[in-house]
């Protein structure tokens, strides 16, 4: 197979490192050769707090990943998050010159650098710039500016930022695996390429990857971003909550949660119990399923009411009308959806990677949304980056959410 045609995602996350390693081929279409995993060590909150260990992590996975697919890995394209990745929004604009006339490639980048124009911490590095919508001569509603005759280009962005040496620390671990970094993608911008379809997008929807340690979100309103965000809360937080509330070691509380747990308070029965074995170091216990439940509830709803109060500064949900999907491990949780409904007000779908091929254990399966959505994402820079091919003919046109980060 062509090194060309092998595109692979790296996913260093708060419980598993993960690579997917998938086929791009010539129709457009992107099926998974292979998945490699590692438990996470040295990671907290989707970042590296041992660098040593996270190393060996994103080692074993290639590694993994090398065997599953029957491949080698070069290089890989990287998915970030952290509570330190913040967003916001902006309008760029440019003049025309007067002997041109005709607005062209080097207006595009003209109005985008205009619109980093702002002040952000200086520790800081622009990840995304994030194209919403272009204006010519106050003409609304255009989707292709190039090739268009006017005096005055404008351009609203949105614009993704974090810490830059929260960054590289990433970038250096892969590269001690003895793997090249490509680039890197917010963990929100990815999952939404393989989990939200156009029309989705389209109607408006808000994407909420939840995964062990971060909730990473994402607005699409009329088919534009118009926020995302990193919320250092995941399913760590539940399982912490379950251990402290009901007086049993993390391990086992992790084990309650998924085998166990339910987010809907109402669903034990009065007189309902679980009981714990006898372990190493634990004498065994028995416990009421309605406290579970409750303390699963309670770290739940405080989540999306989170999420909620950040999206309502930033986007008008009545503008979201095709409502909000769950990925990420914890979205298979039993109860979830309910009480996400009950917070947003909005019908809610547990969703996973689409359009994709390989095993369907793989892609079917919502914790590798973000491993996968990395490669999509790789698979259309790519080809943004190909002028003769149909995606770069129209990759000014629909490709707004998938522009390079700049200064990196």
């Amino acid at each position: 197979m062509s090194r060309e045609r092998l595109l692979v995602g790296l996913e260093i996350g708060t419980f598993k490192v993960c690579a997917v390693v998938a086929e791009s081929r010539p129709d457009g279409s992107l099926r998974i050769l292979g998945v490699g995993e590692s438990k996470s060590v040295g990671i907290r909150k989707g970042e590296i707090v041992d660098f040593n260990s996270a190393i060996q992590c994103v080692r074993d996975a290639i590694a993994d990943a090398e065997e599953k697919a029957d491949a080698e890995i070069e290089s890989v394209w990287v998915a970030v998050t952290g509570s330190h990745i913040h967003s916001f929004n902006n309008r760029g604009a440019t003049p025309i010159p007067e002997d041109r006339g005709e607005i062209d490639v080097e207006d595009i980048r003209d109005v985008e650098a205009s619109a980093k124009e702002v002040s952000i911490p200086d520790q800081n590095w622009f990840i995304h710039t994030i194209t919403q919508h272009y204006y010519v001569d106050n003409q609304e509603g255009v989707v292709n500016p190039i090739g268009m005759m006017g005096r005055k280009l404008e351009a609203d962005f949105h614009i993704v930022h974090g810490v830059k040496t929260r960054i590289q620390n990433t970038l250096r671990c892969v590269k001690e695996a003895s793997v090249a970094a490509e680039e890197v993608v917010i963990n929100s911008v990815a999952s939404a390429q393989v989990v939200l379809d156009q029309h989705q997008k389209d109607l408006g929807a808000i994407m909420l990857d939840i995964g062990g340690g971060t909730t990473d979100y994402i607005v699409y309103i009329d088919g534009a971003v118009q926020h995302s965000g990193v919320l250092a809360i995941g399913g760590d937080h539940i399982t912490n909550d379950i251990s402290i509330g009901l007086r049993i070691p993390i391990a086992r509380a992790e084990r309650l949660k998924i085998e166990e747990g339910s987010a809907n308070p109402d669903e034990a029965q009065p007189g309902d119990t679980i009981i714990l074995k006898n372990d190493s170091g634990f004498s065994g216990c028995e416990i009421e399923r309605s406290n579970l439940n409750r303390i699963i509830y309670a770290r739940v709803r405080e989540l999306f009411e989170l999420v909620r109060t950040d999206i309502d500064a930033q986007c008008d949900l009545d503008l979201v009308r095709s409502g909000v999907m769950l990925t990420g491990g914890c979205c298979r949780m039993r109860g979830i959806q309910a009480v996400c409904a009950e917070v947003f007000g909005q019908p809610v779908h547990s969703v996973a990677a689409q359009e994709v091929t390989g095993p369907t254990s793989v892609f079917q399966n919502p914790q590798y949304a973000t491993a996968i959505g990395v490669v999509k994402y790789a698979q259309l820079m790519q080809m943004d980056d190909e002028p003769d091919s149909l995606f770069g003919a129209v990759g000014k046109k629909i490709g707004s959410i998938f522009r390079r980060r700049a200064n990196a």
